[in-house]
Parts: structure tokens; C-alpha cells; sequence
């Protein structure tokens, strides 16, 4: 099962880390020493596709305000539909008129 290769002490240690981080400062600090500058913007850009999509954005809007490939756009939409959540308690956290 995906869930059981995703739940390592590794990645365990890795979300406490995240979660002692104090503010935006820390955070961009931690995230530009632990990833490459590109994996935080594919990151950020998946992420403002699921803000779009959760708003009911097209995939064509989608495309052309972010640059994420279709391919991407599906799989954000297959994540924020299907997937564990995640998605949908950080945007309903954050922007309460979007996640639902």
C-alpha cells in the first residue's frame, strides 16, 4: 500500500522538522536547504493549481495562469478528488470558500 511506503521514521522526522518551523523565514530556509529551487516552484505551482481547481477554474485558465502541464492539472485534480485530503484541510484552513 502507498500509505505504508510513505509512513518511514525518515519521513516521520521530516514532518516533525516541518512542524517545529516558527514562521515564513524558517521555512523558506529549511525548504531552499532541503530542495532544489525547482522542486519548491513545481511544488508551489501544484498547489496553486488545487487553489484553481477547488475554486472551479478550467483546465485551460489553469494552464495558462500557471504553466502546469495538463498532465499536472490532472493529476492535482485526481489528488484534491480522490486522494488522502491533504489538499482539502489546508485549503478549507486557509481560504474556507475554496475548499468546500
Amino acid at each position: 500500500m502507498a500509505e505504508d511506503r510513505l509512513r518511514t521514521p525518515d519521513i516521520d522526522e521530516l514532518l516533525e522538522a516541518l512542524l517545529s518551523l516558527d514562521d515564513p523565514e524558517q521555512a523558506y530556509a529549511f525548504l531552499q536547504d532541503l530542495c532544489t529551487i525547482r522542486e519548491i516552484q513545481d511544488m508551489a505551482q501544484r498547489y496553486h493549481v488545487a487553489r484553481m481547481l477547488a475554486a472551479g477554474e478550467h483546465y485551460s485558465s489553469i494552464q495558462e495562469a500557471t504553466g502546469a502541464s495538463a498532465t499536472t492539472i490532472s493529476r492535482v485534480s485526481k489528488a484534491l478528488n480522490y486522494g488522502a485530503d491533504g489538499y482539502r484541510s489546508v485549503l478549507d484552513r486557509l481560504d474556507p470558500t475554496q475548499g468546500a
